[in-house]
C-alpha cells in the first residue's frame, strides 16, 4: 500500500511538472527558430530544381553540395558547443550563427556555378552549426528533466511552423507568378534578421551557465570524447548507423520533382509543388512535435526514438515505390510519413542527449559531439546515395537508406540498455 501511495505521489508530481508553464527563454528560443526556418524554407523547396535546372548541376554535385553543407554544420557544432561550455556567451554564439545564415540567403541567389553554390551553402550551414549546440544547451538548462522533452517539442514545433509559413509563402508567390525563384533569395533575408533581433531583445543566459573562470585549454575532438559520459559514448554508435541512412532531404525533393515531370506535368507546375510538399512535411512536424516531445517524457526517449527510425524506413519504402513508377500523389504520403518520423525523433533526440550527459556545464560539448558524428557522416550518406542513384537508379538509393535505418534500431536498444553501477 505504501509503495502504491509513493508511486501515485510520484505520478502526481510528474503530471504537475508537465503542466507547468515553460520559461520565457524556451519560448524566445522557439520564436527565434520560427523566423530562422521561415527564412530557410522560403528557398529550400526550390533548391533541387534550382540546382538541376537553372544551374544545370548534376545529381552527384547536388550530393556533394548538400553533404558538405551538413558536414560543416555538425563539425562546427562540436567546436561551438565546447567553446560555449568553456567560455560562456551562448547568446553571442546564437547571434553570430543566426546572423551569418540570414546574410547567406541572398548570396545564394547571386552565384551561378557548382563550386560557388557549395561555398555559400557551406557558409550558411556554418551559421547553423555555430548556433545549434549553444541554443540547445540553453533550452536544456532552462527546464528540469521532467519537462525537457516538452520544451524541445515546443522549440521544434515553432521551428516547423516557421518552415510551414515559409514554404506556403514561396508556393503562393510562385503559383500566382508574383515572384520569380530568384526573388525568394532576397525575401528570405527579412525573417532571418528578425530572428537575430529576438535574440538581442529576449534571450538571456541563465546565471548558473555564465562562466567566470574559463578553462584555458586547447580544444580537440578527443577531449570532447573523454568528457562525454559512458552512456553518451555508446549512444554514438546507433546515431552513426542511422546517420549513414539519413541522406539529404534534397534527394527526396529531387525524386518527387523527377516523378512529377515523368507524369506529364509542366515544369512550372512541378516546381510550384515542391514548396507545398516541404510545407506538408512541416505541417505534420509542427502539429505533432510537442506531442512527440511530451510523449518521450512519459514512455521513454529511447523507445520512441526506435519507433521513429522504423517510420523513417517506411517513408523510404514509399520513396522506392515512387521511384518504381508509383502514382505522383504518393509523394504527398511519403512526406506526411516522413514528417511523423521527424516529430517523434527531433525533440526526444535532443532531450536524450541532456539525459545522458548529466553535467549541465558540459552539455554544449555533448550536443556538439553528437552533431559532429552525424555531420561527419552526412557527406558519405548523401554522396553515397547520389552515386547509387546515378549508377543504379533512385529506388536502390532509398532501399539502402531504409535498410540502414532498420539496422540502427537494435544498435539503439543495445546502447540504451541498463548497465550496472560501474557504467
Amino acid at each position: 500500500m505504501r509503495g502504491g501511495l509513493r508511486g501515485c505521489s510520484l505520478s502526481i508530481e510528474k503530471a504537475a511538472s508537465i503542466g507547468r508553464r515553460l520559461p520565457r527563454l524556451v519560448w524566445a528560443a522557439a520564436w527565434v527558430s520560427f523566423f530562422a526556418d521561415f527564412s530557410t524554407e522560403l528557398i529550400y523547396g526550390i533548391l533541387p530544381a534550382y540546382y538541376l535546372q537553372t544551374l544545370a548541376i548534376g545529381l552527384v554535385w547536388l550530393g556533394v553540395i548538400e553533404g558538405t553543407a551538413e558536414t560543416v554544420v555538425s563539425v562546427t557544432k562540436l567546436f561551438s558547443g565546447y567553446l560555449s561550455d568553456r567560455y560562456g556567451g551562448r547568446r553571442a554564439w546564437m547571434v553570430a550563427g543566426y546572423g551569418l545564415a540570414a546574410l547567406c540567403k541572398p548570396a545564394l541567389g547571386l552565384v551561378a556555378s557548382g563550386p560557388g553554390v557549395a561555398i555559400v551553402r557551406a557558409t550558411d550551414r556554418l551559421g547553423k552549426g555555430i548556433r545549434g549546440a549553444p541554443r540547445d544547451a540553453l533550452v536544456a538548462a532552462a527546464v528540469d528533466s521532467d519537462s525537457r522533452g516538452r520544451a524541445f517539442g515546443v522549440q521544434r514545433a515553432l521551428d516547423h511552423a516557421g518552415a510551414l509559413a515559409g514554404g506556403l509563402l514561396a508556393a503562393a508567390l510562385l503559383a500566382l507568378q508574383w515572384a520569380e525563384a530568384s526573388d525568394l533569395f532576397w525575401l528570405a533575408l527579412g525573417p532571418g534578421l528578425v530572428s537575430v533581433l529576438i535574440i538581442l531583445l529576449f534571450v538571456r543566459e541563465p546565471e548558473r551557465l555564465r562562466v567566470t573562470a574559463p578553462l584555458r585549454e586547447a580544444f580537440s575532438p578527443s577531449r570532447a570524447w573523454r568528457g562525454a559520459s559512458p552512456s553518451l559514448r555508446r549512444y554514438l554508435l546507433p546515431i552513426a548507423i542511422f546517420s549513414l541512412a539519413n541522406s539529404s532531404d534534397m534527394l527526396l525533393l529531387a525524386l518527387c520533382y523527377k516523378r512529377f515531370l515523368e507524369s506529364g506535368q509542366s515544369e512550372s507546375i512541378a516546381l510550384s509543388q515542391l514548396p507545398l510538399l516541404w510545407a506538408l512535411l512541416h505541417v505534420v512536424k509542427s502539429l505533432l512535435s510537442v506531442w512527440g516531445g511530451t510523449l518521450s517524457d512519459r514512455v521513454g526517449r529511447g523507445r520512441l526514438l526506435g519507433v521513429s527510425w522504423g517510420i523513417y524506413a517506411l517513408a523510404y519504402c514509399g520513396a522506392m515505390w515512387l521511384a518504381w513508377g508509383g502514382p505522383p500523389l504518393l509523394a504527398w504520403a511519403v512526406f506526411a510519413v516522413y514528417g511523423l518520423f521527424a516529430a517523434l525523433a527531433e525533440g526526444p533526440e535532443r532531450a536524450l542527449v541532456a539525459d545522458l550527459q548529466a553535467d549541465a556545464n558540459s552539455r554544449g560539448t555533448a550536443y556538439g559531439l553528437v552533431n559532429f558524428v552525424t555531420g561527419l557522416l552526412a557527406l558519405p550518406a548523401t554522396l553515397g546515395a547520389s552515386l547509387v542513384w546515378t549508377r543504379f537508379g533512385p529506388a536502390p538509393a532509398f532501399c539502402l537508406g531504409a535498410a540502414l535505418a532498420l539496422v540502427a534500431i537494435p544498435a539503439l536498444a543495445w546502447a540504451l540498455a541498463p548497465r550496472n553501477a560501474t557504467q
